[in-house]
């Protein structure tokens, strides 16, 4: 019997060895249709700025954590090795070709062939394998010959047979001669420390520091070996003949601890000093190719793996792992538990579990397989320790699992999860797809306690709290519930809606956080407040969380708060807060969309081990490292081009400062460019690899943007059609945990058209002054003209209105003319009636005094009335006053007629003034007491006085003739 057991033993012990620990880091795969270069990777080196170059088969391949550069040389032949030095440049062996990348003046990697200073009898290399640099020499080497370059000359070394391997390590450079076997380059000159048969007549592959006195040496198919003052010994390794089979390529040192050996068959190891095998990192872990060409470790712990066909990326040094409890199926994961030191995990078909090993503070390097506990199969949704056995909520009922073993309490009803209302209670509530199950338990036995009456919902959360079950549906709103004294049904249940405080009754989930219970609702989260009967925002929550949609929240021992949102997880850490405040909030982009939506948990059993149930496995994070590991956030500005039809690169990303390459831009390498190049894009990103879906950036270009933009994983930016001037493009990055880089700046000037130069601005000034002299000078002339016009149209409204006037003075004249006329007319008028009324009274008085007596006193009476009458008759009185009024009304007609005329007399004047007043012969003879013929004989003795012509009217020549 105890031999069986000792059997027993062994088997689990050799079974044990070489396995790998349950949780896997982040590996990330570029494919050659990533990089778009060539398929292998020889060599990897990283410069002072992060970046990581690689010899590729098509050229020098360049990566910044976002970008892809490929540099191809000369004769497009293939790069096998690449070393930095110490001076920035970067150094290249391929096959019949070496040299070294260095920037031009626009930051962009220019080649400089250097095999010409080779003498031409040794310029054929075949492939350059090696490169190592000690301070300013630097060796390279072919199969043929190791060249020392120093000081712009090389220095030749041959070999007995061939050179099959160099590397530096500490300062010193070795190489392996086949004919003398391993050397070491001191007082320039080479000198054995292993014979060939010392080594086995092996291929050496790397040497590499082991301790202060000590290196490592590996050898292609025997193992490894120790060399220590002038001693090789051989260096034991846990399953030897495995890594033999694997032939190891290539060794590096990741701590004081930690040994990394990459094999050409068989993936990575990671061995401990004393050989133990502390991980295996192969296809089967999630490797692209198990083809290993190249190994380097950067800055930041991480490694890069150079396959037969791509790169992988192990973040080697973060603490997120994904654990797989089956490889193969890598199914979904809904719970985890930790229960006396065994992880039990739930997943989308079954239950798995595996032991842990007791002194590991971070359980994922635990090394052991998970087992499939029997008769659970289907989908888990709880896991969760109850007196000391596992309860499994499982999608056909409930199971109790004890140990290995699982026992099914009851069939039929999916159950979701298990609380014990009350402390010390030996009652276990089970909220299922149809309401509330009740599990008894006694000394140790769990058993089924039946239906609980009185509801029918599917309860996804529960919380107890005084003696109530609080219980949420995402359709339904929030449960209060009050269970009987024997549990079998709901005594009281109370539906809490928008009347009760919450903004809806749709996505809410119930919790407890700080001993309070609240809701994640789909406007932040809110609080139940007890003396009102209400929920109400939280006076605690809602300022730290806000108004985000939260689908699970989760307390920690610590009092921190885990949330998941949006399938994106974070926590708000009370305790870590890098800048002094109460608390900070935590996003862990890593995460992002990785977890199951709708069947969200987390399981923070420590700091150091923290589950969060995932689509594929299970997540692990050592929170605490993790918070610890805020490497300083960097930011690089990559690439400056043009953009139009003629792209060019203005600045390829690397600064000078003396003729070496350096961070940041000088005050005197301020980048002139043409107007037709002020359409520009900026590339930028993070040389922080491990940490790319966590970086944001934020950027401002001083000249154009007032204020710096919204932090974005975006890292490219485009500006258009910029004006001449002066600018500064300013750009930031930061991480999940808040840390923010130095501002990464690249000055530039766009020069001003030939339109805009200072002489153009002068002569538009010139030209802009004669032209508005032109304009105010054709103002002025306008202004004249019109003022001309306005004078000219004033003036002939003036004489118009004059020529009104006149006219109206002339009408009324005339008026006046024609009314004076006919008073004078009616004047004459008088005068001749009276005229004939005294002739004819003188000729009735003659009458009388023919007829009358003769009698003295009466005759001289009769006499003296006809001499009175006489001389009324022919008085002038009457015409001279006539003669006065006529002239007033007709600017002294007769009295120019006249002085014109002086022999006419008063009997022509009289006809002239009827001939003015334009009487007819007729009215003239009647006013005149003659006949018309005697007016037509005196108007004929008219025109021979004053000498009218024949053509001409006497009345017109009377009109000329007073004229003046």
């Amino acid at each position: 019997m105890k031999s069986f057991f000792a059997v027993i033993f062994v088997l689990l012990f050799f079974s044990t060895k070489g396995q790998n620990p349950i949780g896997i880091p982040q590996i990330n795969v570029y494919t050659s249709l990533d990089y778009k270069g060539g398929s292998q990777n020889w060599d990897i080196d990283q410069d002072k700025n992060g970046l990581i170059y690689f010899a590729n088969n098509e050229g020098l391949l360049v990566f910044d954590g976002r970008n892809w550069k490929l540099y191809a040389l000369p004769h497009k032949t293939v790069v096998r090795s690449i070393k930095i030095a110490n001076d920035g440049k970067i150094y290249v062996g391929a096959q019949d070709e070496l040299g070294y990348f260095f920037p031009d003046d626009h930051g962009k990697l220019i080649y400089h062939a250097i095999r010409n200073y080779l003498p031409k009898n040794e310029r054929n290399l075949s492939d350059v394998w090696d490169i190592s640099a000690i301070g300013d020499d630097i060796f390279f080497r072919s199969t043929g010959k190791i060249l020392h370059w120093r000081k712009g000359k090389f220095t030749i070394y041959k070999p007995k047979w061939l050179w099959e391997f160099m590397g530096d390590c500490d300062g010193k450079i070795y190489a392996q001669d086949i004919g003398r076997g391993l050397m070491v380059f001191e007082q320039n000159q080479w000198k054995s420390i292993a014979n060939p048969q010392q080594l086995q007549n092996d291929f050496v592959t790397s040497v590499v520091k082991y301790n202060t006195n000590t290196v490592l040496i590996t050898t292609l198919r025997n193992g490894a070996y120790l060399y220590s003052n002038g001693q090789l010994k051989k260096f034991e390794i846990e399953n030897e003949q495995q890594l033999k089979q694997s032939k190891m390529y290539k060794a590096v040192a990741i701590n004081n601890d930690w040994l990394a050996i990459a094999t050409s068959s068989n993936g990575c190891y990671i061995l401990d000093k004393q050989g133990k095998q502390i991980q295996h990192f192969s296809s089967q872990e999630g490797l692209y190719k198990n083809n290993i060409r190249s190994i380097f470790m950067d800055k930041n712990g991480n490694f890069w793996l150079g396959l037969d066909d791509g790169i992988n990326f192990i973040a080697f040094n973060n603490a997120i792992k994904y654990i797989y409890p089956d490889k193969e199926k890598q199914t979904s994961s809904y719970a985890a538990v930790i229960h006396q030191n065994k992880l039990y995990i739930g997943s989308s078909n079954g239950v798995y579990t595996t032991q842990l090993q007791p002194h590991l503070s971070d359980l994922s390097y635990t090394k052991n397989q998970f087992t499939e506990i029997p008769n659970t199969s289907g989908q888990v949704w709880e896991l969760s320790v109850q007196n000391n056995k596992i309860l499994v909520g499982h999608e056909e009922g409930a199971m109790v699992v004890d140990g290995t073993n699982a026992k099914r309490l009851y069939s039929s009803l999916g159950t979701w999860l298990f609380v014990k209302p009350w402390i010390n209670s030996s009652t276990i509530i089970a909220g299922t797809y149809f309401g509330l199950h009740q599990i008894d338990e006694k000394n140790g036995t769990f058993s089924n306690g039946g239906d609980i009456e009185g509801i029918n919902e599917s309860l996804r959360f529960l919380v107890p709290y005084k003696n109530m079950i609080w219980a949420s549906h995402p359709y339904r709103g929030i449960f209060r519930l009050k269970l009987s004294a024997d549990r079998s049904k709901v005594e009281e249940t109370k539906f809490y809606t928008e009347k009760n405080g919450l903004p809806s009754i749709l996505g809410n989930a119930v919790a407890k956080i700080r001993g309070k219970v609240v809701v994640a609702t789909k406007t932040g989260i809110f609080e139940y407040d007890e003396k009102n009967d209400r929920f109400i925002p939280s006076p605690f929550l809602k300022p730290i969380l806000k108004n985000n949609v939260y689908h699970y929240l989760k307390e920690d021992t610590k009092g921190n708060i885990w949330f998941i949102s949006h399938k994106k997880v974070g926590l708000v850490d009370f305790h870590g807060n890098p800048n002094g405040g109460k608390y900070s909030i935590v996003h862990l982009p890593e995460l992002n969309s990785l977890v199951v939506a709708g069947f969200e948990h987390i399981n923070p059993y420590n700091d150091q081990n923290v589950f969060i149930g995932a689509k594929k496995g299970l997540i692990h994070i050592n929170y605490s490292e993790y918070s610890k590991n805020i490497k300083p956030v960097n930011v690089r500005l990559s690439l400056v081009k043009t953009i139009g039809e003629k792209p060019s690169v203005v600045f390829g990303g690397y600064f000078l400062t003396d003729g070496k390459i350096s961070a940041t831009q000088n005050d005197d390498q301020e980048v002139k460019l043409d107007k037709k190049n002020n359409s520009l894009h900026f590339e930028f990103s993070s040389t922080l690899y491990e940490q790319q879906n966590n970086i944001e950036f934020s950027y401002q270009l001083e000249g154009i943007d007032k204020d710096w933009s919204a932090w974005t994983a975006k890292n490219e930016k485009d500006y258009t059609n910029l004006p001449y001037g002066n600018y500064v493009f300013k750009v930031k990055a930061r991480n999940n945990l808040g840390s923010e880089s130095s501002v990464a700046t690249y000055a530039f000037y766009i020069k001003p058209a030939w339109y805009e130069t200072i002489w153009v601005y002068l002569l538009y000034l010139v030209a802009l002054i004669a032209l508005i002299r032109a304009l105010i000078e054709r103002q002025k002339k306008i202004h004249r003209k019109e003022q001309d016009n306005l004078k000219h149209l004033h003036q002939l409204e003036i004489d118009s209105n004059e020529k009104q006037i006149v006219e109206l003075q002339n009408e009324k004249l005339e008026t006046e003319v024609n009314f004076k006329n006919k008073e004078l007319a009616a004047m004459g008028m008088n005068l001749l009636q009276k005229n004939k009324l005294i002739s004819k009274i003188k000729d009735e008085i003659v009458n009388i005094g023919k007829t009358a007596p003769s009698d003295g006193d009466y005759n001289s009476y009769i006499r003296k009335v006809t001499r009175l009458l006489n001389e009324a008759e022919n008085g002038d009185a009457d015409w001279e006053q006539f003669a006065m009024h006529f002239d007033h009304v007709h600017s002294n007609f007769l009295t120019k007629l006249k002085q014109r005329f002086p022999n006419l007399g008063a009997n022509d004047l009289k006809l002239c003034a009827y001939l003015k007043m334009n009487l007819s012969s007729k009215e003239i003879a009647q006013l005149m007491g003659i006949s018309a013929r005697a007016i037509e004989v005196s108007r004929y003795r008219l025109r021979k006085k004053i000498h009218v012509p024949t053509e001409q009217s006497l009345f017109d020549y009377l009109i000329e003739a007073t004229s003046n």
